[in-house]
């Protein structure tokens, strides 16, 4: 028997218009938070882009993110002068940091308030140290590339695959080569906010595993979208009195690549 015309005929691969049922709904809408994290500040064509779905159906989910408030759209300062309205970015917000973390940040928080009361700061301080001593050892054999750039994109891979939404931007024209590495969510960003050595003990940690200096330009913590720490594409002398600190001066602040 022949064959018909329509069993000839190809199917068309289209971009998905909407999600078919409300656990698919969910989901997706949990994808899209997670891509907003670790890819912000972000358009929605980008994230139709990378999900497979229209424009639309994107606009939708984050339609209803931002209503919840787990979204807000990125501020990103002065127009670049092109002319037509420039597209909405968006980046996750505190709320969104705390969905995306799960329930147990306020334990994790009681548990380090217990230690200090018991130990004192410098017990805090050692917790910290020997947190990130370990995830030294443990990152360490995994970071193979002769620079540290090609380090600093290994590193981005590992913290992603823990939960951290991190990746290396591009700087454009700094006085010394540069790259950024971005951390887009922050599992432990409740209690680095009250525990301040959290953040200080994760930067020493960049310096040693990327074998250079680092200095960090915004945290989670201290009120950004993303943690961002700047990383020289070539090595400088890394001693003692030459770690980073958290620039915690600086709130609500992020990366200009974008």
């Amino acid at each position: 028997m022949p064959t018909s015309t329509t069993d000839r005929t190809p199917a068309r691969v289209t971009p998905r218009a909407l999600d078919a049922t409300p656990e698919a709904d969910g989901t997706t809408r949990r994808r899209v938070l997670e891509l907003v994290a670790g890819e912000g500040p972000v358009s929605a064509a980008e994230l139709a882009d990378r999900l497979g779905l229209t424009s639309a159906a994107v606009r939708r989910h984050l339609a209803c993110l931002e209503e919840d408030g787990t979204i807000a759209v990125h501020d990103g300062g002065p127009s670049s002068g092109r002319r037509g309205r420039p597209a909405r970015r968006y980046v996750v917000s505190t709320r969104g940091q705390s969905d995306l973390a799960g329930g147990y940040s306020e334990l994790a928080a009681q548990v380090m308030r217990h230690l200090r009361e018991t130990g004192g700061s410098e017990a805090v301080a050692r917790f910290a140290a020997e947190r990130y001593d370990a995830v030294v050892a443990r990152y360490a054999p995994r970071l193979t590339a002769a620079d540290p750039e090609g380090r600093a994109g290994q590193l981005a891979d590992l913290l992603s695959d823990d939960g951290y939404a991190a990746s290396v931007r591009p700087v454009s024209g700094p006085l010394l080569p540069t790259v950024q590495l971005c951390q887009g969510h922050c599992p432990v960003q409740h209690v680095a906010e009250e525990f301040t050595e959290l953040c200080e003990a994760e930067a020493r940690a960049f310096s040693e595993l990327l074998g250079t200096h680092v200095q960090r330009l915004a945290t989670i913590a201290g009120g950004a979208h993303a943690c961002v720490t700047n990383v020289p594409t070539v090595t400088t002398q890394v001693s003692p009195q030459n770690l980073p600190t958290p620039a915690h001066r600086i709130r609500g602040t992020q990366e200009g690549t974008r």
